[in-house]
């Protein structure tokens, strides 16, 4: 989940009249009208892409969409637990390749101003969920997007055998081998459920993709109104099968910078934030309205070399820049304690991280005899992609670029620093454009196999997927394919041990650092709890009035 994730894709619009956008002071004072109404502002970092489950890759975008829509299965609230949702139960062959889940009955969609569903949400909406991401002939396979990056990512296309309908509340799903994953895989974001009912309607209206602009869940808030760049409200949905939230109302305040968040928060015009700048922290902690939430981040930022692309594609040029980066000096000067250095493509709270692994030493001496051994012996000219925004794994991209070119010119390297739009840096990076790039990444569900085989395995960079270093390297993909299929975790984890070795001999990367997730949240707010994927879930959670 998180972070970096993304792919090309149609920027999300707004048609004029579709959605009535309010400034954001006009919906508070409305808010606060209503005496009993209780409302909860979240300064939330950015414009969600779009509301499409199945082609979203950002934070951003699935905080948007975890509000709307349900899975078959979901994570506990603040923890990585598999529990029931819209499917009650389930069973699991013996061979771990076919898996029946009983749905809930009874389940009720949302509706708009020109939708309203005529029945409950039912099997057929689960399949075509699937489908649109697997299928290319099925209508919605293009709308917003084709690039199903997640869906692909983690190979869904090869492993799904069948998913057919043994009635309308009955689904069996069949795979083509066992993989220990699967069942986390499907509480995750892209799994989110929409109704083919509203799909239908839509093509033949001739408006496909009011379906991920005017979306409808079975969720439990539905969207009211948003304006990009600018806001977004929800209104919890009375008919909500687990009952109706607690929260009356439900806004996102669009607030890219950290330390507006923060003066926001000071005076109660939101009450939860996210990322606050690290500068900021001793003067949050000091607050008597905040009480601010921390936890080990499950989270990598990282460098990422095009292995594809000259010089990068030799290893020793890669192990030199590694050697030549002050890392430590890096996450003394920009995390300033919120963050830890990195050694592994996985952090240390994952199980299966390999502390054995020894991490490249500073050593710019060494680093000049390595670019000579490789024919550089004058260093070389590159590109350094560092991100336009805030991220839940990289506090300050640009002056981590500006520290790291630094270091570089010491080697005879010279980087020149770019960067775009957030939305277009992620497409490019996807693309393979860069030369060197930063980006990171938040564990979806608790599974190394989201890092290391989603992050660098051979599929995600073949396809516009998350594996920006483009590296494909068999021994490592023989170690995470054969710990994808096996059932035993003490044996999965041996193989992703192995595996971290590796990927520190071929150097795709320079990890940077895991940060601590921090969430300054004002004292009224009752019951937010902290996500292990950085995932912001106000379900559940009350107000003080």
């Amino acid at each position: 989940m998180t972070g970096s994730k993304s792919n090309a894709r149609r920027k999300f619009g707004v048609k004029p009249g579709v959605l009535c956008a309010v400034a954001l002071p006009a919906l508070l004072a409305l808010a606060s009208a209503s005496a009993s109404a209780k409302t909860l502002v979240y300064c939330s970092e950015g414009s969600p892409e779009n509301f499409a489950p199945s082609v979203n890759t950002t934070g951003t975008s699935f905080d948007a969409t975890e509000q709307i829509y349900d899975n078959l299965v979901k994570f506990e609230r603040g923890g990585t637990k598999v529990m029931p949702s819209l499917a009650e139960r389930w069973t699991i062959s013996k061979d771990g390749t076919e898996y029946t889940f009983f749905l809930r009955k009874g389940v009720k969609w949302h509706s708009t101003k020109t939708f309203k569903p005529s029945r409950d949400f039912n099997a057929d909406d689960f399949i075509f969920s699937i489908e649109r991401q697997w299928k290319e002939s099925d209508p919605y396979f293009k709308v917003t997007s084709s690039n199903h990056s997640y869906f692909n990512d983690m190979g869904m296309p090869k492993l799904l055998k069948s998913v057919d309908k043994v009635d309308d509340y009955t689904v069996k799903i069949t795979l083509n081998q066992a993989e220990a994953p699967f069942l986390s895989n499907l509480a995750m974001q892209y799994a989110g459920i929409q109704s083919k009912e509203y799909a239908i309607a839509m093509v033949k209206a001739g408006s496909p993709e009011k379906l991920d602009q005017e979306p409808i869940g079975t969720g439990p808030f539905m969207l009211v109104q948003y304006q990009k760049d600018a806001l977004i409200r929800y209104k919890a949905f009375p008919q909500y099968w687990a009952g109706k939230a607690k929260i009356d109302d439900l806004i996102f305040a669009i607030t890219p910078d950290a330390s507006v968040r923060w003066a926001k928060l000071q005076k109660g015009e939101c009450h939860v934030m996210p990322y606050p700048n690290p500068a900021d922290m001793p003067a949050i902690r000091k607050d008597p309205n905040v009480v601010v939430l921390e936890q080990p981040g499950l989270n990598v930022g990282y460098l990422a070399y095009n292995t594809t692309k000259k010089p990068f594609d030799d290893v020793r040029v890669r192990k030199a820049i590694n050697m030549a980066i002050n890392k430590q000096a890096i996450v003394d000067a920009v995390y300033l304690g919120t963050g830890m250095a990195a050694k592994n493509p996985i952090p240390p709270t994952q199980w299966s991280y390999n502390n054995a692994v020894k991490d490249d030493p500073f050593d710019p001496a060494a680093a000049k005899k390595l670019l000579a051994a490789a024919g550089l012996p004058d260093g070389f000219t590159t590109d350094l992609w560092a991100m336009p925004v805030q991220r839940p794994y990289n506090p300050n991209a640009k002056r981590i670029a500006e520290l790291m070119q630094a270091d570089l010119a010491k080697i005879g390297v010279k980087a020149e620093i770019k960067s775009f739009e957030w939305g277009e840096y992620r497409k490019r990076m996807q693309a393979g454009e860069h030369q060197m790039g930063m980006l990171g990444w938040t564990g979806d569900n608790g599974d190394p196999d989201n890092f290391l085989n989603t992050l660098l395995g051979c599929s995600s960079a073949k396809t516009n997927g998350s594996n920006v270093a483009k590296f494909c390297f068999k021994p490592f993909e023989d170690l995470i394919s054969k710990a994808k299929v096996e059932s035993n975790q003490a044996e999965r984890s041996k193989l992703y041990e192995k595996a971290q070795v590796i990927f520190k001999e071929q150097a795709p990367w320079f990890t940077i650092a895991h940060a601590v997730q921090i969430k300054p949240v004002r004292k009224e707010v009752i019951d937010f709890k902290l996500s292990p994927f950085a995932r912001h879930t106000f379900y559940g959670v009350d107000i003080k009035e």
